[in-house]
């Protein structure tokens, strides 16, 4: 990502001047411009005229820049969100059709314990950044979701029943339960 502060740096170099120079032209204090170019301040309005006129250059580069980055992060969302949506619904479904199948035995079952256990692991694995509350929502919540259209669907008292004879509260609490806790289960394997 190319930002204001990299671009001033860029500009200021290209014109032979340094930082103190840049300050004494624009009038704009010292640590203002390395804030800015250590990208922890943005320059807004007056500060970022003063430093445009004494570069010689249009502000306007820089709000195309930043126009062109808002779109980026819009695009990247929309994919972000189709991305966990079609995730949830796969794991939805794979684990449903292990445990809630009218063909599904023992062995099927086993799996889909299984799968609950390493899928959200490898998750977790390549997630470690994430917040585990941040990483249930994103990944666990189609099990819920599964879970709370069985209870409708097939009523309260059979869809329990379902649910726990079928094995698949076991594995939506594992996967959960993984999602949460990963972190806490990566270190004791470290």
């Amino acid at each position: 990502m190319n930002s204001i502060g990299t671009k001033i740096i860029e500009i200021r170099k290209s014109r032979g001047l340094n930082q103190e120079e840049l300050a004494e032209l624009s009038k704009v204090n010292l640590r203002t411009i390395q804030r800015i170019e250590n990208n922890e301040n943005v320059p807004r309005g007056k500060t970022l005229d003063l430093i445009c006129n004494a570069l010689e250059i249009d502000r306007n580069c820089f709000t195309r820049t930043a126009l062109k980055n808002k779109s980026e992060s819009i695009g990247s969302f929309i994919i972000n969100g189709v991305y966990l949506i079609l995730l949830n619904l796969l794991l939805m479904s794979i684990i449903g059709f292990l445990t809630l199948d009218s063909n599904a035995n023992i062995n099927s079952r086993t799996g889909a314990l299984l799968l609950s256990f390493f899928v959200p692991f490898f998750i977790v694995l390549y997630t470690q950044k994430m917040t585990p509350l941040e990483r249930v929502l994103k990944f666990g919540i189609g099990l819920l979701v599964y879970i709370g259209l069985l209870l409708i669907v097939q009523g309260f008292k059979e869809g329990f029943s379902l649910g726990l004879r079928t094995g698949l509260y076991l594995c939506s609490i594992l996967s959960v339960g993984v999602l949460y806790y990963g972190k806490a289960i990566l270190k004791l394997i470290k």
